[in-house]
């Protein structure tokens, strides 16, 4: 569904991405681990057009992502932010519904409303939160909110930044658990990006390790804790010996 094809991106001497490559099945779940400043967010805002590379390709579903209608391109993806990004001033169901009264995808008021409700719904959330505003939510709670938003339209595709960043254990494996179950429903195909392992070996069916600005190991889930490989051991053990360097 999407594929990396040698993408570099520098953001004036600091060369963040330096060949990425990169193939994510339709239809499953791939999570991006590797240490800060690694360019997993880079690549997501690549793959979005938030950010141009410099050099090499990007395609979604077998088109350049930089080719046809951006609008239609942008109404097949959902985002989980990693802070929520939720709008203060709106109730909850607003923004839930954020892109279905506006734009591409506009539907009627009340239509928005009553698809809002059930996604809130599949998310764990009574009907009376809808109308109630972020500030009033526990950060468990706002996190939900920002994922049913992500599903709203019924995306092909959603991005889950650091998802459980700034949950407790039980939150985040609650978050974890609805990740997964609505992206198998859904079938949609979902990149995630983490420093969590217990959300890599709860969500992903596809691991891969970004460092220096490349893919060093990928495959499924199951083979990461036997990979071999040195950056992979490193980072999934938490060891501060190893060919990654600790930033002092």
């Amino acid at each position: 569904m999407i594929r990396f094809d040698d993408v570099h991106k520098a953001f004036g001497a600091n060369q963040v991405l330096r060949g990425l490559t990169l193939e994510v099945p339709k239809g499953e779940s791939m999570v991006i681990i590797g240490g800060s400043g690694t360019g997993k967010s880079v690549a997501l805002k690549c793959v979005l057009g938030l950010v141009q590379p410099d050099r090499g390709l990007i395609e979604v579903d077998g088109r350049d992502a930089t080719e046809g209608d951006r609008d239609a391109f942008l109404a097949r993806f959902g985002m989980l932010f990693q802070g929520g990004a939720l709008f203060d001033s709106l109730p909850v169901w607003q923004n839930v519904a954020f892109r279905l009264l506006r734009g591409e995808l506009k539907r009627p008021k009340a239509e928005a409303r009553e698809i809002a409700v059930e996604k809130l719904r599949r998310v764990g959330l009574s009907p009376d939160v809808a109308d109630r505003f972020p500030a009033e939510l526990s950060g468990g709670m706002q996190k939900r909110v920002g994922l049913a938003r992500a599903i709203a339209a019924d995306p092909e595709i959603i991005f889950f930044d650091e998802p459980t960043t700034g949950l407790d254990p039980i939150m985040a494996g609650v978050i974890n658990d609805l990740i997964r179950e609505i992206v198998v429903e859904m079938g949609a195909t979902a990149m995630t990006i983490t420093h969590d392992m217990t959300s890599v070996r709860a969500i992903a069916d596809r691991v891969a390790m970004l460092h220096g600005g490349k893919i060093r190991w990928t495959g499924p889930v199951a083979q990461m804790d036997n990979s071999g490989d040195p950056y992979l051991d490193q980072f999934i053990h938490g060891r501060a010996e190893g060919p990654i360097a600790a930033v002092r």
